[in-house]
């Protein structure tokens, strides 16, 4: 078990750096706005490998029960983010770059405007993806992995 939280941090880490390079290279570069979809599924891939990471860790050691069902686990996740030193406003940045990757994965609808990425819902609720967010994304979720490292490498 405890080879298994290690190796999700380095999925997280592999993740972040395919998302980062992505972003800061490679978009630069072709100017696809719908790549910008593909960078949110990586910083999402990163941030539930960087949780799963956190909850296998307090696992192994028996301070919490590991559940299987993602939500009870998200849960319990929020309850303990606090030892990690993760913020509530970090919180809330991981559940919005979760929710905004749903619902591009459940959209019936995309489409570039201008310098976005709008992501209609079935019911035709939109949601606005650009280039600015993507990078705050990154920001928040480089942090929250480097903030779990620093927990879960030094014990």
């Amino acid at each position: 078990m405890q080879e298994k939280f290690i190796e999700s941090l380095e999925h997280a880490t592999k993740s972040l750096q395919t998302a980062d390079h992505l972003t800061y290279i490679t978009f630069p570069l072709i100017k696809e706005k719908r790549l910008l979809l593909k960078i949110l599924s990586e910083i999402n891939q990163s941030i539930v490998d960087t949780i799963n990471a956190i909850l296998q860790y307090e696992y192994l050691y028996k301070r919490i029960h590991i559940y299987t069902e993602a939500k009870a686990n998200f849960e319990t996740f929020k309850l303990i983010a606090h030892r990690f030193n993760l913020s509530n406003e970090q919180i809330s940045k991981v559940i919005e770059i979760m929710t905004l990757n749903e619902r591009h994965k459940k959209s019936p609808f995309e489409f570039v405007k201008n310098d976005k990425i709008i992501i209609m819902s079935g019911s035709m609720q939109t949601d606005t993806l650009t280039l600015e967010k993507i990078k705050s994304f990154l920001i928040e979720a480089k942090d929250i992995l480097r903030k779990a490292n620093l927990k879960l490498r030094s014990q």
